[in-house]
């Protein structure tokens, strides 16, 4: 009796707090249908009456959506030239220009599986994402040459286009940055026929006549995006079509008051979930302009923001503490703001405010929306917005969603107000990992209500009003700039040193990345700390990790502190570090 009071109880709170969390949706919103059409299909069909109106604008180059269209038309029927067919693997590592995002939607017209990779990614991490997805088609990053051709033979890769940033810009820019930046960059031999450009790449489509149409379903397989997953081991996230479009009717949702023809900046990158769906998939099928900018520079950010005015600025805590802390930003007019979202981190109490005070100073009548998610979940699977904006808490699930809060590594659901593994249920949960069944069955997990719940790694609890928060990560992970470095990778490369005998890596305190890696290393018996040992480390790190998960500190010790299982105890060396901090 005692227990079915309990479950009772339970199922009772359960249902209490999802009345309460769609209270918070209109009549419209908890009817919404997701569409089973493509990504590209999707986009065509909300565009294409308004093909005048700007799509892009790259440094002032700015692209139609009539354009647009054709340029995805065009880089579809070069692919189809190349042999590419529904199915087949095209690696995207390029930042945020125009040739990354028509590549993207050129690949889903034909039923191609779009692999986004990072162009800071190291050489391990390359050929490791290359060789898994025995990708064909690689559309690269041109400063990136040097880095693959190490060890593109190793790889299932025939054809690569390499791209430059300049390609898409105004010619006084693009002709600078050929004089100064791209001149230092290394190309391929002439008669190397496995590299071409981009501009003979898209004279292949005049070469192609048959029809490029393909029947692209809603659960086919569309993008690969890389993340460490809750394990730190780099791991290939599948995103279907129904996942990706969910997400961006999602989105649209929670910015309602956006308009087409308004303006959304995204520094974002589009190889991150966030970055590529919420900054760019969402607002071109809203019909907004997307300002991309291919590297955060306070000067030209400025200049964005004071000539364009954008409606809409989404990025992670380190933008912010860039924003407050240049004075360049003092006099900047942000009265056209509709939203700012912050993702990609935990934003803290402190910087909200901060953030929220200098949006008024600044003349924008909002306060900053938090979105929290995972790459697993495409992007954001929870959104702050009026009523359940609290300082420090991450919202209520998006509409579709649900989340709930389980014992640690259990299925075991807690009751509200206790602490446990963040856990979501909705149409943007991932197909699983690429090729890694064991890994996929460790996040996504049977509950007792029969549906499969993805695991999130992250700690939290939900308030008796149905507000989330997040309180802690269950899984090892440094956050910097918006970006997940994960310690065992970092581990693994150091430990390829002969002196070092063993490693632990943990995330230190940083005045605008948040967390930066630092290193506790001990050298065999007999090998002391030098500059050279010092350097032959960097050069290892800087050959095999992406930039973002370089070491900023290294620290030489006798011994690393055990558990009692004899596991380092790297919780140790963060509560002596963070003591340390505080001195």
């Amino acid at each position: 009796m005692h227990y079915l009071k309990k479950l009772f109880y339970k199922i009772f709170k359960r249902k209490s707090v999802e009345n309460k969390w769609l209270s918070y949706y209109s009549e419209e919103d908890k009817s919404i249908k997701f569409t089973k059409k493509s990504i590209y299909e999707y986009l065509e069909s909300q565009v294409s009456n308004d093909l005048d109106l700007y799509a892009l604008n790259y440094f002032g180059t700015r692209i139609t959506y009539g354009e647009f269209l054709e340029k995805i038309d065009t880089v579809a029927k070069s692919l189809k030239f190349l042999g590419v067919k529904k199915g087949d693997i095209v690696t995207i590592c390029l930042p945020n220009i125009p040739e990354a995002v028509i590549s993207f939607y050129a690949c889903n017209k034909i039923g191609a599986v779009a692999d986004m990779v990072h162009p800071l990614s190291g050489e391990k991490e390359m050929l490791t994402y290359l060789q898994e997805s025995k990708s064909r088609i690689l559309i690269l990053y041109d400063a990136n040459y040097s880095k693959v051709s190490n060890f593109l033979e190793d790889t299932k890769v025939f054809k690569t286009i390499l791209v430059s940033v300049s390609e898409s810009m105004p010619l006084p820019l693009n002709v600078g940055y050929k004089l100064t930046k791209g001149i230092g960059i290394r190309k391929p031999k002439s008669n190397d026929h496995d590299f071409i450009t981009w501009k003979d790449f898209i004279n292949l489509s005049y070469g192609y006549h048959k029809n490029i149409e393909v029947k692209v379903n809603a659960n086919d397989l569309a993008i690969i995006l890389h993340s460490g997953g809750t394990t730190g081991i780099p791991k290939g996230i599948m995103i279907s079509n129904y996942n990706f479009n969910a997400e961006m009717q999602q989105d649209g949702i929670n910015v309602i008051n956006v308009r087409p023809k308004d303006k959304v900046m995204t520094i974002l990158p589009v190889f991150h979930g966030f970055g590529l769906c919420v900054c760019v998939h969402c607002p071109l099928v809203l019909r907004v302009e997307v300002i991309l900018i291919p590297e955060f520079d306070s000067k030209r950010f400025y200049h964005i923001l004071d000539k364009y005015k954008p409606q809409v600025i989404a990025g992670v805590p380190t933008l912010w503490e860039a924003l407050l802390s240049n004075k360049r930003f003092d006099k900047v007019d942000l009265s056209k703001l509709k939203y700012v979202i912050s993702g990609g981190d935990y934003l803290t109490i402190d910087m909200e405010e901060k953030m929220n005070t200098f949006l008024r100073k600044h003349g924008a009548n909002i306060a900053i929306t938090k979105g929290y998610g995972m790459t697993e979940s495409v992007a954001a699977t929870a959104y702050t917005f009026q009523g359940t904006n609290e300082p420090g808490s991450i919202g209520i699930p998006m509409i579709g969603n649900e989340f709930c809060i389980c014992e640690p590594y259990s299925t075991k659901v807690l009751g509200l107000g206790e602490e446990g593994e963040i856990c979501v249920y909705g149409p943007t949960i991932m197909m699983g990992y690429l090729n890694n069944e064991k890994e996929t069955k460790n996040v996504l997990k049977k509950h007792d209500d029969g549906r499969v719940w993805l695991h999130t790694g992250d700690l939290g609890y939900i308030n008796p009003k149905g507000i989330i928060y997040f309180t802690q990560r269950l899984k090892r992970v440094i956050v910097s700039s918006g970006f997940n470095v994960y310690p065992s990778q970092i581990e693994e490369v150091i430990m390829h040193h002969p002196h070092v005998k063993n490693c632990c890596v943990i995330g230190i305190a940083h005045p605008y990345k948040m967390q930066v890696p630092k290193a506790y290393i001990v050298l065999d018996e007999g090998t002391k700390k030098s500059k050279q040992i010092i350097n032959e480390i960097k050069s290892l790190c800087k050959k095999d990790l992406a930039a973002y998960s370089q070491v900023k500190d290294f620290e030489f010790v006798d011994s690393l502190p055990k558990t009692i299982y004899n596991k380092i105890d790297y919780r140790k060396l963060e509560r002596l570090e963070a003591m340390h901090e505080e001195k």
